[in-house]
């Protein structure tokens, strides 16, 4: 299986919209796939825009998280936050139209309770005036298209005339809710505008750019593992302060005696011996920690060849297979063999760099163990780090500490001269010291000796030590900066993310060009269909998913299954379809006959999967997962909110009661349902003259 990206495809690696950040534009990548790579992306849940309810909320709070369920494609949820708001006072013209919307949308007449067919006909009691405005002008709309509606031979007219004349928010609302609860001409007359917008607004606002950013999570903050503090014992400072304190004793008492004998050749020596010794000791030092460092940077890297460039591939040992740095090695391992360089078979790449990739696991895992920040949320980060090694490797730089930690031949030459200049020029000087006074000259002598194995070994230390801390101070800020330009791209390219409102906008309109399609592909009128039903299930090939909290997954990909009810029975078909480009693919059509209906229901496994299964009398079952299980919960979250949500998204319980029905009276079921529908008619009561634009809501 393909592992899913969570970067467009078609977006290059080092492309500035995205990570990494200083990669050049000219540097070719081959993008790995139809790899058995771990998938990096697997839920994602944002917490800045939500549904979840305020605890003890207001009833405008419950009215406006009830709006908030509504747009996102909930009915049911937000029709009874919207009631509590109405039971508790909160009544407007906005409310009252919302109101209607969530108890009417993605039903039937027919689909309504006993309770609430009262509620809708007695909604007068609830909301006794209607004012002036475009909520107001709504709600007289939905009166009069339903009162229309419930009667085969009304004038629609005048409700399509009022209708047209309301403000595009209301206009479009009405549209999308009342798709079902609409029957006869005029719900033929509404499809033909439902279709028109859905055709229009399918790819607005810049989908196809911004769908894949909504699957990103927030991302983490910017983080570096700290360097190494300076690590020198006592013991070793104890050899350098006192080896130096005694070696400069003794060196200056040296000097002394050759002042005091008047031996000017000498004191030439001894002056040349303290300088080549000073400079043999700096040069070496750095000579030292230039081939410590270019060693441990070999191992970041892996096992250094003499000829070019290469490696061997050793690898670290792995780090637990349910550790939290096993899940980076797998976001770094996943990223490398996706992003290969052009040229460079992607087994080769994946052995050479096994060490890099080792090395940068351990320092970001480092960084943000115990921080309790997802690996999820540093993905731009392990992505952008893949990024950097491969501009670097496709541009030759990925070597240049190597370069940069060569020891120049002048610093060795200084090292290697200064030393025997220094042992040379100090015999010399020593012989003059001994000839003004032999027993102080040679106990001093001594003492140099001594003092300056001890002095030279622990300081060299204490220097390398320090010169390694500078340097990884250094190389860390750097990183840092780096790190923290790339997340503001990153987090500037997140900006334009669309909310889970453009998200179930954008799928209704699918659902309804996929009608269309359906409709013509069947070669059916909206008339010859008696009912219609959907199901939106994720595709069992995308593992990418998202939601804001409180809120239903939306998939990167989903599988849509439709079914159409005619007089001749049951034609359905199933479609995948790419939700970041709105296309349609691998269609599959089936045709039966209500009778060979069997069963159908929805499956619950112990891990909370919910599974949709329609049985048909021939043994053939239809069965597609609705609901993965394993919710991801946030602060605030109640475990059956976003099943719930998820369901009630989905447009379940409708396809449920239809199916059932169908399943329980077989084709006697279309009869008995134009009877229901004929006897829902005859309870409306007529408009009484004066109401002036207040009819009674027929058809309850």
């Amino acid at each position: 299986m393909t592992p899913p990206d969570d970067v467009p495809m078609n977006v290059p690696l080092n492309a500035p919209i995205n990570v990494p950040i200083n990669v050049p534009l000219n540097v070719p990548i081959n993008m790995a796939a139809d790899s058995a790579q771990v998938a990096v992306q697997a839920a994602v849940v944002h917490g800045d825009v939500n549904y979840v309810v305020p605890a003890d909320p207001s009833p405008r709070e419950r009215f406006e998280a009830g709006a908030r369920h509504l747009d996102g494609g909930m009915p049911q949820t937000a029709w009874r936050l919207i009631h509590d708001a109405v039971v508790r006072g909160h009544r407007t013209d906005e409310v009252l139209f919302h109101w209607l919307l969530a108890l009417l949308s993605g039903r039937t007449r027919r689909e309504l309770s006993a309770e609430e067919a009262t509620q809708l006909r007695d909604v007068d009691r609830l909301f006794p005036a209607v004012g002036e405005g475009p909520w107001a002008d709504g709600v007289r709309t939905i009166r009069r298209l339903l009162d229309a509606a419930a009667r085969p031979d009304a004038d629609i007219r005048l409700p399509m005339k009022e209708f047209d004349e309301l403000p595009e928010t209301q206009r479009a609302m009405i549209l999308r809710h009342l798709e079902l609860f609409l029957e006869g001409p005029l719900n033929d007359q509404m499809w033909r505008l439902r279709l028109e917008r859905a055709a229009a607004e399918q790819m607005s606002g810049n989908r196809a750019k911004r769908v894949w950013t909504f699957f990103q999570p927030s991302p983490g903050e910017t983080r570096v593992r700290p360097p190494q503090s300076v690590a020198i014992s006592a013991g070793t400072w104890a050899g350098a302060v006192g080896g130096t304190i005694v070696l400069a004793a003794a060196t200056a008492h040296i000097g002394a005696l050759l002042v005091q004998g008047g031996r000017t050749a000498a004191l030439v020596a001894y002056a040349l011996s303290v300088v080549s010794g000073w400079l043999a000791f700096r040069d070496g030092a750095e000579w030292r920690f230039r081939t410590a460092r270019r060693r441990a940077k070999d191992a970041e890297h892996g096992e250094w060849h003499g000829n070019g460039f290469g490696f061997s591939g050793r690898r670290r040992p792995a780090p637990p297979a349910d550790g939290f740095a096993r899940q980076v090695d797998r976001r770094f391992e996943y990223y490398f063999a996706k992003y290969v360089p052009e040229g460079v078979e992607r087994k080769d790449w994946l052995e050479w760099t096994a060490g890099i990739r080792a090395s940068l696991r351990d320092e970001v895992a480092d960084a943000y163990r115990d921080t309790g920040v997802a690996v999820n949320r540093i993905n731009w980060l392990i992505r952008y780090r893949t990024g950097r090694v491969v501009a670097r490797w496709t541009d030759g730089t990925l070597w240049d500490y190597r370069r940069a930690l060569a020891v120049p031949a002048t610093m060795r030459a200084t090292a290697v001269l200064g030393t025997v200049t220094c042992v040379i020029s100090t015999i010399l000087a020593a012989r003059g010291a001994i000839q003004v006074s032999s027993f102080e000259a040679v106990r001093s002598l001594v003492l140099i000796v001594a003092a300056g194995w001890v002095a030279g070994r622990s300081g060299m230390r204490v220097v390398i030590e320090r010169r390694r801390y500078a340097a990884d101070v250094h190389e860390s800020n750097r990183l840092l900066d780096d790190s923290r330009a790339a997340l503001h791209r990153w987090r500037q390219r997140l900006a334009d993310r669309p909310d889970d409102r453009e998200m179930a906008a954008w799928l209704d309109h699918d659902r309804k060009v996929l009608l269309a399609e359906t409709l013509e592909h069947y070669r059916l009128s909206m008339s010859d269909v008696v009912a219609h039903a959907f199901i939106e299930a994720p595709h069992q090939g995308s593992a990418d998913r998202a939601r804001v909290r409180g809120g239903p997954w939306r998939y990167r990909k989903y599988r849509l299954l439709i079914f159409l009810l005619t007089s001749r029975g049951v034609r359905q078909l199933t479609a995948t379809l790419d939700f970041e480009t709105g296309e349609f693919h691998d269609h599959d059509e089936l045709n039966y006959r209500f009778e060979t209906i069997s069963s159908v229901r929805v499956r619950q496994a112990d891990t909370g999967e919910r599974t949709f299964e329609l049985s048909l009398l021939d043994g053939q079952k239809i069965s597609l997962l609705i609901e993965p299980g394993v919710e991801e919960l946030q602060q605030g979250e109640d475990p059956g909110t976003v099943s719930e949500a998820t369901l009630d998204a989905a447009g379940i319980r409708h396809t449920l009661h239809v199916l059932a029905g169908i399943a329980a009276e077989g084709k006697k079921w279309i009869d008995q349902e134009r009877n229901r529908a004929e006897t829902s008619s005859a309870l409306r009561r007529p408009p009484q003259s004066g109401d002036t634009g207040r009819e009674h809501l027929a058809g309850t």
